[in-house]
Formats: structure tokens, sequence, C-alpha cells
């Protein structure tokens, strides 16, 4: 039997006092917000990346309405992630109708409670975000772990966005249009949570900063721009003007990560400082947080508004109809971790084998100024290291990354982050040539020393 939510009446007030609702034409007439949460006996934020359960002891929705819970979705299993259509109407999550099922997609009508299923699958669908124009993204778990996909509303057209040889799991998707998501440091293999961009189809991958340290997760957006996030015991925010992150003062506490804010600008966060998370209020500071649920013996966590919000700008796809991708490094030179000890003359690239293990398809030169220009198969887990002349390794990528087939991306240098760029004039490597030096594994050998300019 589930313990029941308790709720604190004093600190729902002040809740109530707030005007969730700031969307609606006229705010003072118009319906307060009511809240979503998911309320778990064991709550493991971190153990989709670790291919483990988030909610081993199962979870169930739960809508906070008039300062009264109810169960949100019946007849289920177990219920979780749920995303709050645009104009907050519907409720996308994760469900299973029986202990056994696995985790699969499922949208809810807010009005009359009807429930149909999005996405089917014979694995985990978990943790889905509504995409601008009728699609959405979610995680599913592969053999490699779970790797972000894009699908229409209708569950039609299922496009695999990441590929990497351990999990993923998306965050929010921003006002830009980019997807927000969660993976190990260094990508593909680390173990410390860190917080990743991607576009809609799956290009564009990056990390969102390169201050890299600290565990990271539970990223939302604010209206500001600005993404808050947590280290556990701490918050911080990534802000625009800065290439590192931001602390946040906020008050002592265990933060659950994925807060929601309201329209005057608060807080509705899962913290704890012992036992379980409870939902808290908190106005950016002050020194004060509310509560305002708590349950006995379970967490509540990923708190939702049900209130009407902006539709994120949609990214038109460049990518072209190919199994490879192009890929240019300006500076291959220029890194985050300083200057290199020696001249970098070539290139190598990795993928991974359908073991799993690391193989070499080949190696390209680099120019004077650390530009070049090479074809990498595309939708697989690839890294680079830069050789001397003596093919020793000057430096290499400890994690992996992808570029979607048909993609064609420049790169500044080798993990520069933003706050460096590359002298802006024509690389060296395209005064010898413009077609790129195949590095995808396919090529005949003679076809790449011609695709180099005979070097």
């Amino acid at each position: 039997m589930r313990a029941p939510l308790r709720v604190l009446t004093v600190a729902f007030a002040v809740l109530l006092s707030i005007p969730l609702c700031g969307f609606a034409p006229d705010a003072a007439q118009a319906p307060l917000a009511d809240v979503i949460v998911t309320a778990a006996s064991v709550y493991a934020p971190q153990a989709a990346l670790q291919g483990k359960e988030r909610f081993p002891k199962g979870a169930q929705l739960q809508l906070v309405h008039a300062g009264k819970a109810e169960l949100l979705v019946a007849n289920f299993a177990a219920t979780a992630d749920a995303q709050i259509s645009f104009d907050a109407e519907k409720v996308l999550f994760a469900g299973k109708q029986k202990a056994g099922d696995p985790w699969q997609i499922w949208e809810l009508t807010l009005n009359d409670r009807s429930v149909r299923k999005v996405i089917t699958s014979a694995t985990d669908a978990v943790r889905p975000f509504y995409l601008p124009y009728g699609q959405l993204v979610y995680a599913r778990r592969y053999p490699q772990g779970l790797q972000l996909e894009r699908a229409e509303m209708d569950g039609s057209n299922v496009v695999r966005l990441t590929y990497l040889p351990a999990s993923v799991l998306p965050a929010d998707v921003l006002q830009d249009g980019r997807i927000l998501f969660e993976a190990g440091y260094p990508l593909g293999t680390g173990t410390t949570p860190e917080m990743y961009l991607v576009y809609a189809d799956g290009s564009g991958v990056e990390s969102y900063r390169c201050d890299h340290g600290l565990a990271r997760w539970g990223g939302k957006q604010l209206a500001s721009g600005d993404v808050v996030f947590t280290h556990g015991a701490t918050l911080a925010r990534f802000t625009s003007p800065l290439a590192h992150e931001e602390r946040v003062a906020a008050p002592h506490a265990e933060y659950a990560g994925a807060l929601a804010e309201t329209a005057d600008g608060a807080w509705l966060l899962s913290a704890r400082t012992a036992g379980h998370y409870a939902l808290k209020i908190w106005q950016p500071d002050s020194s004060d947080v509310l509560h305002i649920l708590l349950a006995t013996n379970e967490d509540l966590v990923e708190p939702v508004l049900v209130a009407q919000r902006n539709r994120p700008k949609r990214h038109p796809s460049g990518l072209h109809p190919w199994s490879y991708a192009n890929m240019m490094a300006l500076d291959a030179r220029e890194s985050r971790d300083g200057a290199l000890k020696g001249t970098p003359k070539s290139v190598r690239l990795e993928t991974l084998d359908v073991a799993g293990h690391a193989v070499i398809t080949g190696t390209a030169p680099v120019e004077a100024d650390g530009s070049f220009f090479v074809k990498v198969p595309g939708d697989q887990a690839i890294r680079f290291a830069l050789l001397d002349s003596k093919g020793a390794v000057l430096r290499q990528e400890h994690g992996w990354f992808w570029i979607r087939g048909g993609e064609q991306r420049i790169c500044v240098g080798c993990h520069v982050g933003p706050e460096r760029a590359s002298e802006n004039k024509l690389p060296v490597v395209l005064q010898h040539t413009t077609s790129a030096f195949d590095l995808s594994g396919t090529a005949p050998k003679e076809t790449q020393q011609q695709s180099s300019g005979g070097k």
C-alpha cells in the first residue's frame, strides 16, 4: 500500500497566492496552476546513466490540485516523467500498465483523463519531451544503453539521435530548439554525469560548458535563458555571458534537480535535509525555503507546472542523405588543455566494432596551421587522436562522440570551448583541396590519396 501524501496547508496557501498561470490573457482571473510530481519510495537520479532503474520500487504521478494530491493516471502499475504540452492540455509520461512491462511513452488528456500510447517498444522508453510542431524526443534502451530518439506524436518516423556506447538521458528542450541531455564524462565512457546539447536531428553534439569536474545533472532552462542544475548538495547555473558555471546561493539541502519555475520567478524544488525529497518553493536570493508537499516514506521529484508555456524554435535540419559525414578542424592544436608539446602531422580516427572494441579506420594529414578535412562514418561512435611525425600520440580524445550521416561540421579545435576561436582566415587544408580525406573505412587507398591532393 502506498503511503498517503501530506500537504502542508499553510505553506501551500503561500504557493496558491503566487500567480502560477501567468500566460493567460487575464492572469488575475485565470485558474491557479496545478502541479504534477512523481512519487517514489526510492529515487536514484543518476541510475539511468549506469544502465539501472531510477525508480527501482516503482513510481506514480500525483496531481496537486487546490491543496490536495491525487493519482494522475489510473490503472497503471507505474508512471513517471511527466511533461506538459505547450497548451497545457496534455501530458506526456513514461508508464507501465503491468509491473513486468517495459516503460513505454503515453499521452494523457487532462480534461477527461483519457490515455493513448505514443511509443511502443520491446525495451524501455522513458523521459519524453514535447518538441515543437508535433514531435517528441525520449530515451529508448539499446544494447549499448539508453539512446535518444525522435518521433512524430503518432509514433511514426522514429529517428535515432545519439550513437554512444553508454546511456544518455534527455533533461530539457531549450527555447532555441536544442535538446539538453545528460551523459557520463568523458562522453560515452565516463561515470561523472555531465550535460550536453544536440539539435533535434541529432547533429551538432557538444558540451554545454567545458569546465568539467563535479557531477551535474537535472538541468532546466529558466525564462531568462539560464540553465539551472544540481551537483546534489548545491545548485548552479549556466548563463550566457560566462564560459563556466556559476554557483547559486541556495539554502543548504540535497537537491534532486529538474526544478520548475513559477510565473513570478520562484522555483519549485525537490529537496531534502534528511529522509525523503519533498516539494518546496524558494525565491532566489531569499533565505527561506517553504515546504509545499511531503509524503511519508516517499520521494517527491520532477515537479511540473500545469501551465501554458512558450513553444521552442524549430531547428531546420541540414542533413544530406549520406552514410558518411564531412568534418573540418580549423586548428586542432587549440585545446582547453593548453598548448601541444609537439607538432601534429596527422590525425587518427577510431570507431567501435560490433563487439564494442576500438578500431582504427585510418589517418589523415594535419596542415601546418592545424587544419584538417576528413570524411568519417556517420551515425557511429568516433574519436580522434593527434600524432607526431613518428606516429606517437600527442593528444587524444578519451571519450566518444558522433556525427550524423549527412552532417557537415566545422570545429574550432580539439575541445576548445566557447571562450576561444581560431584566427579568421582560410585554413591551409582548403588551399590544397576541397575534397575530404576519406577516413570512413569504405574507400580504397588510392582514392584516399587522390582526395588529399596526392599528399
